[in-house]
């Protein structure tokens, strides 16, 4: 058999208009397969060393080349990789697709085990664009909390792909600032309690409220996980309505970028009626900076337009919010994640 030669072009340097365009407009195709391969639990299967797409597709009961051609593109993005014995194994990236790491916030993006609201949702986006209302209100007719709240699989499939996401980043956070200056920390809408257990675990002197609405912290599985029984309690309530008093920190952690300006500063005011005059409130979200640079933030910002009232926010605009609860930012702090630490006090 011959062997056919190759002519090799140079090619420029980068990625040219065309092909920028082109990655863009297809991404979608990038990130469903990403999806797909964690609803499969192909990085469980890989755990334990490489195995031929023949005994992939047989565990899987999937087709064979279907299932090549779905890990030959993931691993063009470095999620997988073909070894030269026609084995496809883990890379760092494919690591975090398994079970009990980063698996359920995947699910959550891709809803593969949703009922459809989630992903038909985005298909909307248009509408959000043309009008700037929620593309999810206008398909199902009601706000995306309500509608979880509503469909309790859906809920709790919501829940454990969030819960998923900030376990990834509420060390970062409980690493990058020094909360056992604070006796007492409130975990204003802290959810299951995953980012309050962090601050105990690192801070032994501290103690926690976990304060959010009553089926939330019904069970707190985040703080019951945790080894700091006796330091912690849960309050049930509405941020919306009053917020716990006698803390000496109050902590909300991804909240605002769900609200309107105007609930935000409803949501600030009931914090800072509930502060003592020398206490702290620290507000953790993504920082959009200036300038045309890749953030995460900017994307996830696109998911808010489409499933709600709230949005991704520049220094300038959480300024912006604070000053009209008549509250004071202080000092920034940066993680190692996509969010900073703002912390603001009293006026």
């Amino acid at each position: 058999m011959t062997t056919a030669t190759h002519e090799r072009v140079d090619r420029p340097a980068g990625t040219s208009p065309v092909e920028l365009i082109m990655n863009l407009s297809l991404s979608y195709l990038v990130s469903r397969s990403l999806h797909v391969a964690a609803e499969l639990g192909i990085a469980d299967l890989l755990n334990d060393g490489p195995k031929t797409i023949e005994t992939l597709a047989s565990e899987l009961g999937a087709h064979q080349q279907s299932l090549f051609r779905l890990l030959r593109t993931l691993a063009a993005y470095g999620v997988f990789a073909e070894t030269e014995h026609g084995q496809f194994t883990l890379t760092p990236a494919a690591a975090l697709l398994q079970q009990g790491i980063m698996r359920d916030g995947v699910l959550l993006c891709g809803e593969v085990s949703g009922d459809g609201s989630w992903w038909n949702a985005v298909g909307g986006l248009c509408h959000s664009v043309k009008t700037g209302q929620p593309a999810f209100d206008h398909q199902q007719g009601k706000r995306f909390f309500d509608y979880v709240q509503d469909h309790p699989e859906c809920g709790r499939w919501f829940d454990r792909g969030m819960a998923n996401f900030a376990a990834a980043e509420n060390p970062a956070v409980a690493q990058a600032y020094d909360f056992s200056r604070f006796g007492h920390v409130v975990d204003v809408g802290g959810g299951q309690g995953g980012m309050l257990a962090e601050i105990l675990a690192r801070y032994p002197t501290v103690r926690g409220t976990l304060f959010d609405l009553p089926h939330v912290v019904h069970d707190p599985t985040g703080l019951i996980k945790n080894q700091s029984a006796g330091r912690w309690q849960t309050v049930e309530g509405d941020f919306f309505h009053s917020v716990p008093v006698g803390g000496d920190a109050y902590l909300l952690k991804r909240i605002l970028h769900d609200w309107s300006d105007d609930r935000c500063v409803r949501i600030l005011r009931r914090c800072a009626e509930a502060m003592a005059a020398d206490a702290r409130l620290l507000i953790v979200e993504a920082i959009i900076a200036p300038g045309n640079q890749p953030h995460p933030a900017k994307v996830m910002d696109i998911l808010m337009m489409i499933f709600g009232e709230g949005r991704e926010r520049s220094e300038r605009e959480f300024q912006e919010l604070f000053e009209k609860a008549q509250l004071r930012l202080c000092n920034i702090t940066e993680t190692s994640s996509a969010l900073a630490i703002m912390e603001v006090r009293l006026e």
